[in-house]
């Protein structure tokens, strides 16, 4: 999934990055392999936070980028990344945040429009949300219906945060939201010290 996420963000980047003056050409990829963490990383962290109500609230609502950039999820996301913009590609601040604020919103709504087409099985918030926690969105799901909850599914899962749906509730689902936390924890902790930015590096061609 990672690597699908990084061609995802190549893909959205022609005009903010590719064809940006401002954007040595020599940098492109590594640009887009940060957007890539940047998105990758700010998933996982919310996960590991115990916010899995708000990733999914947010993939349930098909949008726009601008509609995004009210979202705190994405415009932590944008902070950071044109943080790293500065920091390491020496943009100013006016062009990072323009950079930022172009790029990010498009990839989220593009990753959002992809896992909500029911025809591209490339993109899943199932295996979003399996590539962030180390493979226990699939344990949750094999567990739910081994216990006879066949239709189980993570998209459904948003009736019950907002209590129209019985899918997963009850302390089931809070057990759901801690065991997601849990394996993005393990996965912080094992891709520590730039290991995810690594791992996203070795997909540049």
């Amino acid at each position: 999934m990672l690597e699908e996420l990084f061609n995802l963000v190549k893909g959205s980047a022609s005009d903010s990055v590719i064809n940006n003056p401002h954007v040595p050409n020599e940098q492109n990829n590594e640009v887009i392999a940060e957007a890539t963490n940047t998105v990758a990383s700010g998933l996982r962290n919310m996960v590991a936070g115990g916010g899995l109500e708000n990733i999914l609230a947010m993939f349930k609502q098909s949008g726009n980028g601008q509609s995004l950039m009210n979202n705190p999820m994405v415009n932590m996301m944008i902070g950071h990344f044109a943080g790293k913009l500065m920091n390491n590609h020496s943009l100013s601040g006016q062009q990072a945040n323009q950079v930022a604020g172009s790029l990010i919103p498009d990839v989220i709504n593009n990753l959002i429009s992809k896992t909500n087409d029911p025809s591209n099985s490339t993109f899943t918030i199932e295996s979003l949300l399996n590539s962030i926690t180390g493979g226990q969105s699939t344990q949750v799901i094999q567990e739910q219906q081994s216990s006879g909850n066949n239709g189980f599914n993570f998209q459904d899962l948003i009736g019950s945060f907002t209590g129209g749906g019985q899918s997963g509730g009850g302390g089931g689902l809070m057990d759901i939201v801690s065991r997601l936390a849990g394996g993005a924890q393990e996965q912080q902790q094992r891709n520590g010290g730039g290991g995810l930015m690594d791992l996203i590096k070795g997909f540049m061609r």
